[in-house]
């Protein structure tokens, strides 16, 4: 008997092994094809060019591991409810599989496309895979989504510590590629071109020096790195000073699924053994933290859809916004006179990458000390980022300008001192303006440079004590 052809659709888990819907389909048939499109009404994948070069690279060795486990990964470019089914159809196709998304969009256009699908007698199979727990399966006392972060940690470190959480990653592949009548169809070998074409138009500067690394391959090692050189027992004292090598750079990997959620999880349970050491253990629950922030946050777009289009707290629509353009543009390239917010800019506009805590201090430098909307930052680092993530760039942007799901409404952050606090040495700065890097730590620091020493570097374009005062005044009045 013959066992059903399926078309396995990747989307944001750019791996083989460890992921659930491409295990569920194994399950039922090694006759499995598998497709990438490049969706034209959906650029957040690539409208980045850290983004696109991240995407195209991993796609290469997504399609190399595809034939090392005899079939093929198509790629196609356009509308995936007009791709997907004709695509189905060609390979005679029984079944369709993916993994679910959680973005508005996403789940809109999966809609339209089971519907066409069952209209075609393909049956469609969907898992979570890229979240730790599913959105409908956590909810607070009173059955109602979380919308704080604190209860929804509680919650969901207990699901974890109760269910365990087991990663399937050393399923061998075997997969049986196309028939031979259909490996000629033009469709069917157009894949190489689109992506030959897609690589050649990327423009990054940065592939050099963005420690976000594409692939499956390169996502491992850098999880590797980080558990066996022990950074992660350094992770609670590390992760807020930007020039130390403190983090895992694995964001971008989590957000194409280039690596598990759960494998990474793993790696933080397999540590039991140094729990008794206090230090270690709070640098690897800091960690599982920030991994759940990330949770928290796609969870939040799914149960409210609308924060993609504006606050989560109404009163936002109200705060009289300035918008100084001249001052965004200054903030957009690094050019504000602020040592720790332009070294910040300028690491992100080189490398695509910034350190998550220069991105909050940029970010309440934008909205509460040039009082612009954070949807414009929030855009900027939609362009800009390699690890640019609808749920997390949004949720953080919320973040910072206290108008998202946060029981502390008004946080400001005094660019100045946190330069002190977290580049003491002024190490960071320096590394990225390197017209101040012969100007004393102390000057520096305490914002006394010299027009002698500035090399061009320009003054502040507005005054924090000032701008902090009207805002709170602002705020006020909402």
């Amino acid at each position: 008997m013959n066992k059903p052809r399926i078309l396995f659709w990747h989307r944001k888990d750019l791996r083989i092994f460890d992921n659930q819907a491409l295990i569920k389909a194994f399950s039922l048939s090694n006759a499995i094809t598998s497709i990438y499109i490049l969706d034209q009404n959906y650029s957040h994948d690539f409208n980045a060019n850290s983004r696109a070069w991240f995407l195209g690279n991993s796609l290469q060795e997504l399609g190399n591991n595809w034939k090392k486990m005899g079939s093929r990964l198509l790629i196609e470019e356009g509308d995936p409810v007009l791709k997907i089914p004709q695509l189905a159809k060609t390979i005679d196709a029984k079944f369709v599989f993916w993994n679910k998304s959680i973005e508005p969009y996403e789940i809109n256009r999966d809609l339209q496309l089971k519907k066409i699908l069952k209209e075609q007698n393909i049956q469609v199979i969907e898992t979570w895979d890229h979240l730790l727990v599913e959105p409908i399966k956590i909810f607070s006392g009173n059955n109602k989504p979380y919308s704080v972060y604190g209860p929804f940690y509680k919650n969901l470190k207990a699901k974890m510590n109760l269910l365990g959480l087991y990663n399937q990653d050393k399923v061998i592949f075997q997969f049986k590629d196309i028939d031979n009548k259909l490996k000629e169809n033009k469709k069917i070998n157009s894949s190489d071109s689109v992506l030959k074409k897609f690589l050649k138009n990327i423009k990054f500067n940065g592939s050099n020096i963005c420690p976000c690394r594409p692939g499956e391959n390169a996502a491992e090692k850098l999880l590797e790195n980080f558990i066996n050189e022990k950074k992660i027992y350094l992770y609670n004292s590390a992760r807020d000073f930007p020039s130390q090598n403190g983090t895992s750079f694995l964001s971008a990997s989590l957000r194409f699924g280039t690596i598990s959620i759960r494998k990474v999880w793993n790696a933080t349970l397999n540590l039991n053994s140094d729990f008794e050491n206090q230090e270690n253990y709070l640098s690897i629950e800091t960690w599982q933290k920030e991994l759940i922030w990330r949770e928290f946050y796609q969870h939040c777009l799914f149960h409210f859809p609308e924060l993609e289009k504006g606050p989560y707290r109404k009163k936002w629509n109200k705060f009289p916004w300035q918008n100084n353009n001249e001052w965004f543009q200054h903030w957009s390239n690094g050019e504000t006179g602020v040592p720790i917010v332009d070294a910040a800019m300028r690491q992100l506009n080189s490398t695509g990458w910034m350190h998550n805590r220069c991105r909050m201090i940029v970010a309440s430098f934008l909205v509460k000390d040039l009082m612009c909307n954070w949807q414009m930052g929030e855009k900027k680092f939609m362009e800009t980022l390699v690890d640019g993530d609808l749920a997390a760039n949004n949720g953080g942007w919320q973040w910072s300008a206290s108008s998202g799901m946060d029981p502390k409404p008004l946080r400001i952050f005094n660019p100045y001192t946190q330069a002190k606090k977290f580049d003491p040495i002024c190490e960071y700065i320096k590394s990225w303006i390197p017209e101040l890097s012969k100007v004393s730590n102390s000057d520096l620091l305490n914002v006394e440079i010299s027009n002698l020493e500035k090399n061009n570097y320009s003054s502040p374009i507005v005054n924090h004590n000032i701008q902090q005062r009207l805002f709170k005044s602002l705020y006020a009045e909402i």
